[in-house]
């Protein structure tokens, strides 16, 4: 029941529907918020100029076209777009529901009759917050909208339902919780009120008091009220139009309103079209079962998305941490090269100490033996040796300037590590797809020449680029508000023309389009400039500019 409560509520003022009346376009409004959005219309869009000006469309007429208008979009393909018969310069205001509604340009005249009684202005002009269809209402008012009695008692039996407990409807302050309920008066009453208001004495001591419990059982079973025709208040609804699809009283018929229409039992169409809502519910049924389990679907896509994430989360560490291990490897084994490279350039330099200490060590053992002979005072003996030891000495001599005392060993490590392809690899690491995607189409081309407007419509034409490949499935246009506020999406669908009604009138429209796919969307087209024309009795046809 819960899910039934937005269709409860009125999308003006976000409450549950008070006397709601039907609109041509079978959407339901409060009579006090039906009011409320009236806008007085110029007199060029009157009924009486119309009729003046020999057009020879009725009121009734115009609640027909307004009826074809809606059936035809969804036959040809064409979309709707919100806004008024004529242009209001009042500013718009959203109701909690978020619909957009037009106060009136001026307050109404106070009045103590109710709102469908109440005068309605000369020329009003009414439009639906859902589907922004407008409609110029007749002479009789808001009275020629017939009442939703159904949907007071759906109301009715929904606000009893959420009940908690029932209240005494009498109680000035605090409601109490009601103790007894009388049938005859329809009332809940506590103790204290029931011996106030409602004495066991007189006429009031053959009614039937019941449990509150058992009089909210017996409301919900209470015969349904019977609505009243619309042009005769007292005469009950007793046929049907065929026609005019709507119910109709007997005097209707004898004033000849519907002489040339099919008219059948209001019993009988009533269990026709009761039998049509039921099969039209059972198709309906089937699709909110196929949604329920579609919802299941999903639901087990998060939790599968959740588990596959986690999987492939932990085999992504694992390949990194192996492209680690693999590096860390690498750097075990250069580390050995570099400690090799090492332990050979010690030994090298270590053997040349070595070598040339020993032979430092014999020079100069040498150089000292010879200073102890230079001081011997034997000429003969000196004479004797001499010869070999300026031998010695020479030899000796050589033997040190041979490169000797040069290094045998460098102290650089000739090495450098060529990480620059490596480092690349990790740059260029990513993710490869498994399964190669199909590209989004191309950018439609809106077609200036066939782009044009006609009063408060306008006519937009597209196509896709010649040289594209990518077909389309679809394309979405969006409009904004001719005040250079956010696009919104007017007609989605396969066509490549669309109408747009319902425009104001001397205003400046962007209109853009998109495609697409399976794959995606492509991006929007160049933004196109549309400029309506500025009274309902121009027929040229403004011209169009290319936006950026």
């Amino acid at each position: 029941m819960e899910e039934m409560e937005e269709e409860l509520k009125c999308p003006v003022c976000g409450s549950f529907y008070r006397e709601p009346i039907i609109l041509p376009c079978s959407h339901n409004l409060c009579q006090a918020c039906a009011r409320n959005i009236l806008v007085q219309t110029p007199e060029s869009e009157s009924p009486q100029s119309r009729r003046a000006s020999g057009s020879g469309v009725s009121d009734y007429d115009y609640l027909d076209l307004d009826k074809m208008s809606l059936y035809s979009e969804a036959d040809s393909g064409y979309g709707s777009y919100g806004g008024f018969a004529s242009a209001p310069t009042t500013p718009c205001q959203k109701s909690p529901n978020g619909v957009r509604v037009f106060p009136p340009a001026m307050p109404p005249p106070p009045t103590h009759l109710s709102p469908a009684l109440a005068p309605v202005p000369r020329n009003s002009c009414i439009t639906c917050p859902q589907c922004h269809r407008s409609l110029i209402l007749d002479d009789r008012g808001l009275r020629g909208f017939p009442k939703n009695r159904v949907l007071e008692g759906v109301i009715d039996r929904y606000q009893q339902s959420k009940a908690a407990a029932l209240k005494c409807q009498l109680c000035e302050k605090v409601p109490k919780e009601a103790t007894v309920m009388c049938e005859q008066c329809d009332v809940f009453y506590c103790d204290p009120c029931r011996l106030r208001c409602h004495p066991p004495r007189g006429p009031l001591a053959k009614h039937r008091l019941v449990p509150p419990a058992q009089g909210r059982v017996s409301r919900r079973l209470s015969p349904r009220k019977v609505s009243t025709c619309t042009d005769h208040e007292l005469e009950n609804h007793s046929m049907y139009c065929v026609q005019c699809k709507m119910p109709v009283c007997y005097q209707c018929l004898e004033e000849g309103k519907h002489s040339s229409h099919e008219v059948k039992a209001l019993g009988a169409m009533w269990k026709l079209h009761k039998s049509q809502l039921s099969q039209a519910l059972n198709g309906l049924s089937d699709r909110a079962k196929e949604a329920k389990e579609f919802l299941v679907q999903l639901r087990n896509m998060v939790q599968q998305i959740q588990e596959n994430s986690v999987e492939f989360e932990a085999c992504l560490v694992a390949q990194c941490d192996a492209l680690i291990d693999a590096l860390n490897r690498r750097k075990a084994q250069l580390l050995a090269r570099v400690n090799k490279e090492h332990e050979h350039k010690l030994k090298v330099v270590r053997d040349q100490i070595s070598h040339c200490t020993v032979k430092l060590r014999q020079t100069t053992g040498l150089m000292e033996y010879c200073l102890e002979v230079i001081k011997e005072n034997d000429p003969s003996g000196f004479l004797q040796i001499s010869d070999a030891l300026i031998r010695r000495v020479h030899l000796t001599e050589d033997q040190w300037g041979k490169g000797t005392l040069t290094p045998r060993m460098t102290t650089d490590f000739d090495l450098s590590l060529d990480n620059s392809p490596l480092l690349q690899s990790i740059h260029q690491l990513d993710f490869v797809q498994v399964k190669a995607s199909s590209p989004v189409p191309a950018t439609p081309i809106l077609q200036l020449e066939e782009c044009c407007t006609h009063n408060n419509s306008a006519t937009l034409s597209w196509k896709q680029p010649p040289l594209s490949t990518v077909p389309a499935e679809g394309y979405i246009l969006e409009l904004d508000d001719g005040s250079g506020g956010q696009f919104r999406e007017v007609y989605v669908g396969k066509e490549t023309m669309c109408t747009v009604d319902g425009l104001h009138f001397n205003s400046t429209y962007n209109a853009r389009v998109k495609a697409f796919n399976k794959t995606g969307v492509s991006p929007y087209s160049k933004t196109l400039v549309l400029q309506t024309s500025e009274a309902i009795a121009t027929h040229e046809i403004e011209p169009m500019r290319e936006g950026c």
